[in-house]
Protein backbone atom coordinates (compact mmCIF):
# COMPACT_ATOMS: atom_id res chain seq x y z
CA UNK A 1 0.00 0.00 0.00
CA UNK A 2 2.64 1.98 0.74
CA UNK A 3 4.37 1.59 -2.79
CA UNK A 4 0.96 2.53 -4.05
CA UNK A 5 0.67 5.74 -2.50
CA UNK A 6 3.71 6.93 -3.54
CA UNK A 7 3.65 5.93 -7.23
CA UNK A 8 0.53 8.22 -6.59
CA UNK A 9 2.22 10.83 -5.17
CA UNK A 10 4.46 10.83 -8.10
CA UNK A 11 1.51 10.79 -10.39
CA UNK A 12 0.15 14.17 -8.51
CA UNK A 13 3.26 16.00 -8.64
CA UNK A 14 3.89 15.11 -12.29
CA UNK A 15 -0.05 16.35 -12.78
CA UNK A 16 -0.65 13.03 -14.72
CA UNK A 17 -3.78 12.45 -13.02
CA UNK A 18 -7.48 13.37 -13.17
CA UNK A 19 -7.70 17.18 -12.57
CA UNK A 20 -4.50 17.68 -14.58
CA UNK A 21 -1.61 20.21 -14.44
CA UNK A 22 -1.85 23.38 -12.30
CA UNK A 23 -2.76 26.05 -14.60
CA UNK A 24 -1.76 29.00 -12.32
CA UNK A 25 0.51 30.05 -8.80
CA UNK A 26 -1.27 32.64 -6.34
CA UNK A 27 0.72 33.93 -2.67
CA UNK A 28 -1.94 34.38 -0.37
CA UNK A 29 -0.99 36.20 2.99
CA UNK A 30 -3.74 36.69 5.60
CA UNK A 31 -5.06 40.21 6.65
CA UNK A 32 -6.58 41.26 10.10
CA UNK A 33 -8.23 43.91 8.30
CA UNK A 34 -8.10 44.18 4.52
CA UNK A 35 -8.23 47.82 3.94
CA UNK A 36 -4.63 48.01 5.95
CA UNK A 37 -3.44 45.10 4.44
CA UNK A 38 -4.03 46.88 0.86
CA UNK A 39 -3.05 50.24 1.78
CA UNK A 40 0.66 48.90 3.00
CA UNK A 41 0.62 46.51 -0.47
CA UNK A 42 -0.27 49.99 -2.45
CA UNK A 43 2.32 51.55 -1.03
CA UNK A 44 4.70 48.57 -1.37
CA UNK A 45 4.33 47.69 -4.51
CA UNK A 46 3.20 51.02 -6.18
CA UNK A 47 -0.13 49.91 -7.36
CA UNK A 48 -3.98 49.82 -7.07
CA UNK A 49 -5.13 46.19 -6.20
CA UNK A 50 -6.49 44.24 -9.30
CA UNK A 51 -9.60 43.27 -7.69
CA UNK A 52 -11.42 43.32 -4.50
CA UNK A 53 -14.43 41.49 -2.71
CA UNK A 54 -15.42 43.82 0.12
CA UNK A 55 -13.44 43.34 3.25
CA UNK A 56 -12.67 39.42 2.92
CA UNK A 57 -10.26 39.35 -0.59
CA UNK A 58 -7.86 41.68 -2.29
CA UNK A 59 -5.51 40.41 -5.06
CA UNK A 60 -2.52 42.72 -6.95
CA UNK A 61 -1.30 41.11 -10.67
CA UNK A 62 2.42 42.11 -11.63
CA UNK A 63 4.62 40.93 -13.78
CA UNK A 64 2.51 37.69 -14.28
CA UNK A 65 2.48 36.94 -10.52
CA UNK A 66 -0.52 37.64 -8.41
CA UNK A 67 -0.45 38.17 -4.39
CA UNK A 68 -3.34 38.38 -2.81
CA UNK A 69 -5.00 39.23 0.86
CA UNK A 70 -7.23 37.16 2.23
CA UNK A 71 -9.65 38.37 5.86
CA UNK A 72 -12.28 36.95 7.79
CA UNK A 73 -13.34 33.74 6.56
CA UNK A 74 -11.64 33.49 3.37
CA UNK A 75 -8.08 33.39 5.91
CA UNK A 76 -6.62 30.44 7.11
CA UNK A 77 -4.55 32.77 9.52
CA UNK A 78 -1.22 31.79 7.70
CA UNK A 79 0.71 32.42 4.33
CA UNK A 80 -0.51 29.84 1.59
CA UNK A 81 -0.10 28.78 -1.76
CA UNK A 82 -3.10 28.66 -3.99
CA UNK A 83 -3.06 26.84 -7.22
CA UNK A 84 -5.13 27.60 -10.22
CA UNK A 85 -6.36 23.90 -11.57
CA UNK A 86 -9.06 22.79 -14.75
CA UNK A 87 -11.20 20.75 -12.55
CA UNK A 88 -11.08 21.22 -8.66
CA UNK A 89 -13.16 18.30 -8.16
CA UNK A 90 -11.07 15.72 -10.21
CA UNK A 91 -7.99 17.32 -8.48
CA UNK A 92 -9.38 16.91 -4.96
CA UNK A 93 -10.49 13.54 -5.67
CA UNK A 94 -6.80 12.62 -7.42
CA UNK A 95 -4.72 13.79 -4.42
CA UNK A 96 -6.79 12.13 -1.68
CA UNK A 97 -6.86 8.87 -3.23
CA UNK A 98 -3.04 9.25 -3.26
CA UNK A 99 -3.02 9.54 0.38
CA UNK A 100 -3.30 13.47 1.43
CA UNK A 101 -5.66 14.79 3.95
CA UNK A 102 -8.03 17.22 1.21
CA UNK A 103 -10.89 19.20 2.58
CA UNK A 104 -13.33 20.28 0.05
CA UNK A 105 -14.25 21.21 -2.45
CA UNK A 106 -16.26 23.77 -1.41
CA UNK A 107 -18.60 26.24 -4.16
CA UNK A 108 -17.43 29.93 -3.18
CA UNK A 109 -19.03 33.49 -4.68
CA UNK A 110 -16.14 33.40 -7.72
CA UNK A 111 -14.68 29.86 -7.27
CA UNK A 112 -14.61 25.60 -6.38
CA UNK A 113 -11.82 25.25 -4.20
CA UNK A 114 -10.18 22.29 -1.82
CA UNK A 115 -7.24 22.45 0.51
CA UNK A 116 -4.59 20.00 0.94
CA UNK A 117 -2.26 19.43 3.02
CA UNK A 118 1.31 18.20 2.60
CA UNK A 119 3.45 15.73 5.02
CA UNK A 120 5.11 18.91 6.78
CA UNK A 121 1.68 20.38 7.36
CA UNK A 122 1.35 23.23 5.51
CA UNK A 123 -1.70 23.60 2.99
CA UNK A 124 -2.58 24.42 -0.48
CA UNK A 125 -5.70 25.75 -1.85
CA UNK A 126 -6.73 24.45 -5.31
CA UNK A 127 -9.47 26.32 -7.05
CA UNK A 128 -11.05 26.43 -10.11
CA UNK A 129 -13.04 29.86 -10.77
CA UNK A 130 -16.82 29.85 -11.95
Amino acid sequence: MADEQADERAGAKAGERAGGKALGLASVFPAARLADGVQFLVAVLGIEPTFVDGERWAQFDLGGARRALASGAESSGAAQVMVKVADAAATAERLSAAGYDVAGPVTGPHEVRFSVTGPDGWSVVGYQPL
